[in-house]
């Protein structure tokens, strides 16, 4: 049961809920950081809160009636002023910067998915489930930055879908302890895998050809995603190029492992991320070297 709180709660205090919220999972969600302008983290918070405790009744509890709840609270939101810190402080976003319901309803789709779908035929639908889990993060964060053109939240939703996937490839061998796989079926047929010895972890010869060729198409949507660094300015842009070469880096990894990830889960560690930040400080100071 999702519980709420009285009546007396205030807006501050429904913010200093979801900043909590999000601080205590930061490892997770790279566009709450720093980086960003206070004024803009301040709204991201509750954001991130809304998705994470979806996140939790989903992949934790299993719960679709709490989900279903979830989702009556949101549109319930949309219509009276909620006393649920995290809808409390939604609300408020979603006015001040416009943000369209529709965005966290798909978000809430992609959980609830997650509870009723486990396989996937094909890469368009599996990228379709990646329009609802991972695109409406990028879409919303670009609406909080006055972005609205088409064309951004094209390139943002190539990027976001890539992540998704590096996700996927990254937590495999953790998927398939809960019965999931995101290995569309058309690959596993192309390239003869079959999915009772990939459940035993068992090793195949052609598993290595086959994530080879998933990285790739990974790298594609990346490729589609890159005009969106060069579209976007102040440290957002900082943000999107730190979080898009975080998930290149896992990409590395798989890569430099053999593509073994059904044994070990490819991490980035915190040398890992120094290297990254440094990189793209060198980056952007020599490009403003360059326009000065």
């Amino acid at each position: 049961m999702i519980q709420t709180v009285d009546s007396g709660l205030t807006l501050d205090r429904a913010y200093r809920v979801c900043r909590e919220i999000t601080t205590s999972h930061y490892e997770n969600f790279p566009v709450a950081s720093l980086l960003l302008p206070a004024k803009i983290r301040r709204h991201v918070y509750p954001v991130y809160a809304f998705a994470r405790c979806a996140d939790d009744l989903a992949d934790e509890a299993g719960d679709r009636d709490a989900l279903l709840q979830w989702r009556e609270l949101l549109y319930r939101s949309s219509q009276e002023t909620p006393d649920h810190p995290v809808f409390m402080a939604l609300r408020d976003t979603m006015r001040k910067f416009a943000l369209p319901l529709s965005l966290f309803d798909d978000l809430l789709s992609a959980f609830l998915q997650d509870l009723e779908k486990n396989r996937y035929a094909d890469l368009p639908e599996l990228l379709e489930y990646c329009r609802h889990s991972a695109n409406p993060v990028g879409r919303i964060i670009l609406l909080l930055h006055g972005y609205r053109e088409e064309r951004l939240f094209a390139y943002s939703d190539a990027i976001c879908s890539a992540l998704q996937l590096v996700n996927f490839w990254q937590d495999l061998s953790i998927d398939l302890q809960k019965n999931r796989l995101y290995i569309p079926r058309s690959f596993l047929e192309a390239y003869r895998i079959d999915e009772e010895a990939l459940f035993q972890k068992v090793s195949q010869d052609n598993f290595r050809e086959m994530l080879k060729a998933l990285i790739e198409t990974t790298r594609g949507l990346f490729r589609q995603g890159f005009p969106l660094l060069c579209s976007l300015g102040g440290r957002l842009k900082w943000e999107l190029e730190f979080t898009v070469m975080g998930g290149l880096a896992v990409l590395d990894k798989i890569e430099k492992l053999d593509y073994n990830v059904l044994q070990s889960r490819p991490a980035l560690t915190k040398g890992d991320w120094a290297r990254i930040a440094i990189e793209g400080i060198v980056r952007n100071l020599g490009n403003v070297t360059r326009d000065s």
